[in-house]
């Protein structure tokens, strides 16, 4: 009885696996191949770069008031030299708020990028779920971002189905 069981449990387990189809998508693939978001990512892209180079001008403005200080500290009687390490530190402090306000995780990065980019990205979500449902997917699985899909055919990316969904034709 129990040898029985066990067929019948291994025979139920095959077909359960045979009836689960998978597939696969590029999700950097279709993201290059959507107008909206190259254009969300060069304006993301640009307002970071603006940042960066207003943070890097921050710190170089430190370092040329500490070059200063150390240069000069000898000279400069006890009350110029606490005044200007306090003027120093508050240099610092004002550039560490400004890379946390513009990078930090709830910065203004990551709410432009919100605002500009996860509407597409959920666009794609959404078409990948249509072509899942539609196709009979139980499974998809994104290639890109470091994902641990180490081998797929061809047969089964279904990335340009996905574009098709979006209404994004090459």
């Amino acid at each position: 009885m129990v040898k029985y069981c066990f067929v019948l449990l291994f025979v139920l387990g095959i077909t359960f696996v045979k009836g689960q189809t998978y597939a696969f998508i590029d999700s950097d693939y279709i993201l290059k191949n959507v107008p909206e978001y190259i254009s969300a990512k060069e304006k993301l892209d640009k307002l970071a770069e603006k940042w960066t180079k207003e943070i890097e001008d921050r710190y170089a403005a430190v370092k040329t008031k500490k070059g200063n200080f150390e240069r000069e500290e000898v000279l400069l009687p006890a009350e110029e030299k606490t005044k200007r390490k306090a003027e120093i530190e508050k240099l610092e402090k004002e550039a560490v708020d400004l890379q946390t306000q513009h990078f930090g995780a709830n910065g203004d990065y990551f709410e432009k990028r919100q605002e500009l980019v996860k509407p597409t990205q959920d666009r794609v979500y959404t078409a990948m779920k249509k072509v899942a449902k539609r196709d009979g997917y139980a499974f998809v699985f994104d290639k890109a971002n470091q994902s641990n899909l180490l081998y797929a055919e061809k047969e089964y990316d279904i990335s340009e189905s996905v574009l098709e969904e979006m209404g994004i034709t090459k």
